[in-house]
């Protein structure tokens, strides 16, 4: 069973920055695409980004391109999420999750197994 825990978030300035951290304990990431997701309080949960096993394809909502960048280094088993310029819109819960075949980039959540319990992120003045 793959466990992952979600790192990173908090309350930050629009403008401002975070970096969220996607780690796996007694499992290897490195098998798996992994995905970023988030809710907000009353929406549905949205993909925001993906990365494939390998770190060579990723894949953003339209949402957040030019702003977030989603690396892996599988050395350290751990999937990031850099998030620049926030708005408050970004706000939510972020959860990363995992399941695709290992070069799969896509952004449906029902093709993910395995999920986080989330890391709240607050975009507020």
């Amino acid at each position: 069973q793959l466990q992952l825990v979600e790192s990173g978030g908090g309350l930050v300035q629009p403008g401002g920055s975070l970096r969220l951290s996607c780690a796996a304990s007694e499992s290897s990431l490195e098998y798996y695409a992994i995905g970023w997701f988030r809710q907000a309080p009353g929406k549905e949960r949205e993909g925001v980004s993906c990365i494939s096993a390998s770190g060579g394809s990723t894949n953003y909502a339209d949402s957040v391109k030019g702003r977030f960048t989603i690396s892996r280094d599988n050395a350290k088993n751990t999937v990031y999420l850099q998030m620049n310029s926030l708005k408050p819109e970004d706000d939510g819960v972020y959860y990363c999750a995992a399941g695709l075949p290992l070069e799969a980039v896509r952004l449906d959540l029902w093709e993910y197994d395995y999920w986080g319990q989330g890391t709240q992120v607050t975009v507020s003045s």
